[in-house]
């Protein structure tokens, strides 16, 4: 296994942070082990000739059992986490675990479906209003000093990218917090989500996602749920359609383009608006690769994804039994020793999937057992989330 890891702010409190460094003008420095490794230290999945195809039946909502847009996850056992060479510590040990069926949506919750919650409600999003201290100072070292009013700005984290390889351990170089960026300007005042109504829709919180499901009637997945979901009846596969990464030489997920491609190198000949907007790094439309064997789309790529958990990285060592857990709905609290810069027990829900951003030389987060613990109070540019109901099975 790799002795040196990167870290990703997706698993951080890196805006808090980011904020008021910039805010008060000084230097915070931190190191966030164990979620990334340099490309020469990642080990290669072993190829295999052809795609594992898994054979459970696909059964779609049609509003008379389940609702539209929804897909039946029949539930049962399954061995969640993985010890594969690939794995992260917070990923061990691989357990028993067991879920009752439920719906899930076949998507990411899209532009479009938050754009219709945002006009039927009124809904103001995180990242569009003022930052609250309160959520600040939980991220941050005991003694930080609160910023000037002056300086607590709506606005959100952005991926901006690097015009030449840099050092992976400095996620600062490619990472900005941009005023006035929203789940509708992604990537700040300038850019848009005009044409991109069927793309995850992001720069949305934890708590953007509980008010979008409680209108909907939904809920966010537990991360067992969400786990079982998406290896779509694959037992330990390393990706959610098998163990091939390109079965075939066909891409399967949107991830970094360029399988160990030089990351966060974007060109500079453009804006990172017009680089997105080029397709050459961001967001795809959902259904661009097809389903998994549950009939869901996306599970893993494109844009991380909110479940309902506390985030502790020793979850699944203290969670391992003996026995089946039966419908485990996560830890109390959040853990997170790792992340040096922020207390242990700063608040932090548990993101799954992995988005457009990871690739093999980064975060290689797109696979079902993968896992990150993300300040819920943190809209970021690579952060969605879909929902599940528990309306009666077929």
């Amino acid at each position: 296994m790799p002795k040196h890891r990167n870290p990703d702010p997706s698993r951080s409190n890196t805006r808090r942070r980011m904020f008021v460094a910039s805010a008060l003008g000084i230097a915070v420095v931190t190191t966030l082990a164990g979620y990334g490794a340099a490309s020469s230290l990642w080990p290669r999945t072993q190829q295999k000739s052809a795609l594992q195809v898994p054979h459970p039946k696909v059964v779609r909502g049609d509003d008379v059992r389940g609702l539209r847009g929804m897909a039946w996850v029949p539930g049962g056992e399954f061995l969640m986490g993985s010890d594969s060479r690939l794995s992260q510590p917070n990923e061990r040990p691989a357990h028993h675990v067991r879920v009752r069926g439920f719906w899930m949506d076949e998507t990411h919750v899209t532009n479009a479906q938050f754009a219709a919650f945002v006009a039927a409600t009124g809904y103001v999003t995180t990242a569009e209003q003022t930052p609250r201290w309160e959520d600040l100072a939980a991220q941050l070292p005991p003694g930080t000093p609160r910023p000037p009013p002056s300086a607590m700005v709506p606005g959100a984290m952005v991926f901006v990218g690097t015009d030449k390889p840099v050092d992976l351990r400095d996620w600062s170089q490619w990472w900005q917090y941009v005023p006035g960026a929203s789940w509708r300007h992604p990537q700040g005042p300038g850019s848009t989500i005009d044409g991109k109504g069927d793309h995850p829709v992001v720069q949305v919180s934890y708590e953007d996602a509980l008010a979008y499901a409680k209108w909907t009637g939904k809920r966010l997945p537990t991360e067992a749920e969400w786990e079982f979901a998406a290896r779509g009846g694959l037992e330990q596969a390393t990706y959610a359609w098998g163990d091939d990464f390109e079965p075939e030489g066909r891409p399967l997920v949107n991830v970094w383009q360029g399988r160990g491609g030089t990351f966060p190198v974007v060109p500079r000949t453009r804006s990172i608006m017009s680089v997105k907007a080029a397709g050459l790094v961001g967001t795809s439309p959902v259904q661009s690769f097809p389903a998994n064997g549950y009939g869901l789309y996306d599970m893993t790529g494109n844009a991380w994804q909110w479940t309902a958990d506390w985030y502790r990285s020793d979850a699944f060592r203290l969670q391992r039994s003996t026995e089946v857990v039966d419908s485990p709905r996560g830890p109390a609290s959040s853990w997170d020793p790792e992340d040096s810069g922020a207390p242990p027990q700063a608040p932090k829900r548990v993101t799954r999937g992995g988005s457009f951003l990871c690739n093999e030389s980064y975060c290689l987060s797109y696979r079902p057992s993968a896992r990150r613990g993300a300040d819920p109070a943190n809209p970021m540019s690579h952060i969605g989330f879909r929902l599940v109901s528990d309306a009666a099975g077929p």
